[in-house]
This record gives structure tokens, C-alpha cells and sequence, in this order.
């Protein structure tokens, strides 16, 4: 087999690929008793007539017609292997030449990785930070409790901050309603923070039956860049006010919140979880300082269209999953943000070449430093996660798929690199 490289811009490449007519023949001589399968042929059992009765029937162009697509598809992988490139998705085929007697020729327009040069992974800037947790965070959860146990009283009287309230109110921006801006019976708590800031401190004072007009102005942050910093008219008819008895931070709250033997008990048990929780996203700050360190150190080549569409695709199936497992259609969210599928593409492109820049350079520090995942590993996890969904056969079958294996492996692969990153930056 004949392989010609022509390397083109944008990390793409061409390959002109020659298979030999002495090549040719398994191909040819299988998909000849193939086709015979469907043939009668006295004398001889489905699939085993001779290859020239075969090719006396349906004519030789026919067999080659046949063949190409599998010639093409065990030619191919073993083409990008023997010129050592790093291909990436599927290729672009075109057939070149196809006719009895003569080699097969045809080109492969395929996406390369992109080149990287490694800057010194071995030296970073990057380091982890002590964690700690603050007493003003432990009762802070403890509050929260407090307010899961809580009861709520309806009483007649005016609204004071901790009160809960229930209200009807209308947004508008220089005398016309705001789109989206209107709720019936919305509850809340007063002195939260859930409105923007001045909301809540016009509801102290309010009774019940009370409509009230007033003006507050959105942050000059706020998310939605078309109301930053515009002053708005609201209109807000208190329909109830809840005093909200909390039951006392003690033993008895303790035990009604789990299985803890006194107050002291579930203090220490908010603690740890606050602690947990700050070490698993100092663990994630960590990890991303040391990757944004190597990537400022390192240099890459062009990143091919076919690996950035992918990278896009999934990023906005990620978003997807998460819109609609909170409940909301896709659809009615790209409405509310005005944008298509599109606009999200091009507004994440950047996050999409970090990304693929980042699985660069793990890909190539494991292969640097030999860093591999073991079969066995593989299969170890595979064998926790089962006991997970034991009774769910659908996951357990695409626990067990090849495509499950391949991801696996890279996931273990990256968890790898990144402990070999952190110890050298400890």
C-alpha cells in the first residue's frame, strides 16, 4: 500500500492512499462470496461459488463497486497509523480510481490533533490553599435549619425583616410593563437578598390588602445587560404576611434534624461538610491554576473546524441537560435569553478551544511521562458503579460497551496526570 501526505492548513491533511491489485484480493474474494450468498449456482452451496462464476454473472466493476467501501474502511486506520498522524473524526473520502485490474487510489481529507509544544509542566506557579472554616458559616447553616423547622404564623399586623410575605407585583421601565416581569402570589423572605437590593426594605411596613408604588434601580452587574443600572417602577399588593417562629439551636433540633446525640454533634457534622465542600472546589481551583499555567507556557498549532463543532456540539448538550433537569424546555430558554443555538456556539468558542487545549495537554504530559490506565482499573470501576445501578439493566449494558471503556479510560487517564501535576506543585 502507497501512502502519500500532503499537509494543509488549519491542521488538515491529505492522503492519497494506493492499494495494490495483489492487495486487492481478500477484499475482492470475500465480497465475492458475499454477493454469491444471494445467488443460485448449481452445484455449489450458498457462498461458495468460484470467484470468476461470480464475476461472470454480475461482471467484475460490480465486485470492485462492492469491495470499495470495506477496502476503504481497513485501508484507511491503517494508513494514519503507518505515517504516525494523530487523525481526529471521520474522514472525507473521494475515489480516485476504481476499475478491474488496477489498484485502488483514493484520498482521505482528514483532521489532525494539533500540534502542541509542552511549556515546563514540571515548574508551576500555581498553589493550593489552606482551607478553613469560619464559625459565621457554621451558623449560617444552622440558621437555615432553623428555617426548614420553622413555622409560619399568618398575622395581621405590618411586615418586619425575617418576616415571610406573599405578594403580587408588576415591573415596568419608564411607564411600560416589563416583559417577564410580573408575579402572582410570589413568596419571600424578607431580608434575604432575593431581589435586588432595595426590594425587600420597601415591603418592611406593608399590611395586608396594601398596594404600594415605589422605584429601585438594577445593579450596574445585573446579569441582564438590558436592565443594568435602568431605574424601575414597581407595584406590589401585599396578599399575606407569616411571622416565622424558629424552634431554639439545641439538643432537640439536633434531633430532629438526624441521628445526632446533642447540638454539639450537629455543629461538628455542618462543619465537616462545610470543609468538604470548600476542599472539593479549592481542589477544582487548584487544578485549573496549574492547566491555565502549563497552557500559558505553551504553544499550539491551529485547532481543526471538525474538533471544535464537536466540542461545541457538546458542550450545548451539557447545557441542554442541565436547562431541562431543572425542568425548563430548551426552547422556552433560548427564548427568554433571545439567542439560538448559534449565538450560544459563538459566545462559547472560547470555552470550546480552552477545553480542547486542555485535553491537549494531558493527553501529552500521559504520554510523556507513560502515564496508562490499566485493564484491570478499568474494570474496577466499572464493577463499583455497577453495584450503583444493579437493578437498572439499560446502564448496566452501557456500562459494559466499548465506547463506556473508552471514556473511562480517559476520565481515570486525566485523574492520573492531574495527581502527577498536584504533587509536583505541592
Amino acid at each position: 500500500m502507497k501512502v502519500e501526505v500532503k499537509k494543509l492548513p488549519k491542521s488538515l491533511a491529505e492522503l492519497t492512499i494506493e492499494v495494490s491489485v495483489f492487495e486487492l484480493q481478500p477484499f475482492l474474494l470475500n465480497t465475492a462470496a458475499n454477493m454469491s450468498k444471494e445467488m443460485n449456482f448449481p452445484g455449489f452451496r450458498p457462498g461458495k461459488a468460484p470467484y470468476d462464476m461470480v464475476k461472470e454473472r454480475v461482471g467484475e466493476a460490480a465486485i470492485y463497486q462492492e469491495a470499495a467501501e470495506d477496502i476503504i474502511r481497513k485501508t484507511y486506520p491503517r494508513a494514519v497509523i503507518e505515517q504516525g498522524l494523530e487523525a481526529v473524526g471521520q474522514p472525507k473520502i473521494t475515489l480516485e480510481k476504481l476499475a478491474p485490474g488496477n489498484p485502488v487510489v483514493y484520498k482521505a481529507l482528514v483532521s489532525l490533533l494539533p500540534k502542541i509544544e509542552l511549556g515546563d509542566y514540571k515548574k508551576t506557579r500555581a498553589r493550593k490553599k489552606q482551607i478553613s472554616v469560619e464559625q459565621k458559616e457554621i451558623d449560617k447553616a444552622l440558621k437555615d435549619l432553623q428555617r426548614m423547622y420553622g413555622k409560619e404564623i399568618s398575622v395581621e399586623r405590618q411586615a418586619v425583616r425575617g418576616d415571610k410575605v406573599e405578594i403580587d407585583f408588576d415591573v415596568y421601565l419608564d411607564k411600560v410593563p416589563l416583559e417577564g416581569g410580573s408575579s402572582k402570589k410570589h413568596p419571600l423572605i424578607i431580608g434575604e437578598g432575593s431581589f435586588i437590593p432595595g426590594f425587600e426594605e420597601n415591603l418592611v411596613g406593608m399590611a395586608k390588602e396594601q398596594v404600594k408604588e415605589f422605584k429601585v434601580r438594577f445593579p450596574k452587574d445585573y446579569h441582564k445587560k438590558d436592565l443594568a443600572n435602568r431605574l424601575a417602577e414597581f407595584k406590589v399588593k401585599m396578599l399575606a404576611v407569616y411571622k416565622i417562629e424558629l424552634p431554639p439551636l439545641d439538643d432537640n433540633l439536633a434531633k430532629m434534624a438526624g441521628k445526632f446525640e446533642n447540638f454539639a454533634g450537629l455543629q461538628k457534622q455542618f462543619s465537616d461538610n462545610i470543609k468538604k465542600g470548600k476542599d472539593e472546589r479549592e481542589e477544582q481551583r487548584f487544578e485549573i491554576e496549574i492547566l491555565d499555567d502549563i497552557m500559558s507556557k505553551s504553544k499550539f498549532g491551529e485547532i481543526p473546524e471538525l474538533l471544535l463543532d464537536s466540542e461545541l456540539s457538546k458542550m450545548i448538550s451539557e447545557l441542554e441537560h442541565d436547562v431541562t433537569h431543572q425542568g425548563m424546555k430548551f426552547e422556552d430558554y433560548l427564548k427568554a435569553l433571545k439567542k439560538s443555538v448559534e449565538d450560544l456556539k459563538n459566545e462559547l468558542k472560547p470555552t470550546a478551544e480552552k477545553r480542547i487545549k486542555t485535553a491537549l495537554i494531558i493527553r501529552h504530559i500521559a504520554k510523556e511521562e507513560k502515564i496508562e490506565v490499566e485493564p484491570k482499573e478499568i474494570e474496577s470501576e466499572i464493577k463499583k458503579t455497577k453495584e450503583t445501578y444493579k437493578n437498572q439493566p439499560e446502564i448496566i449494558k452501557q456500562l459494559e460497551s466499548a465506547e463506556y471503556k473508552m471514556y473511562l479510560a480517559n476520565v481515570l487517564a486525566s485523574k492520573k496526570v492531574m495527581d502527577f501535576l498536584k504533587n509536583l506543585a505541592a
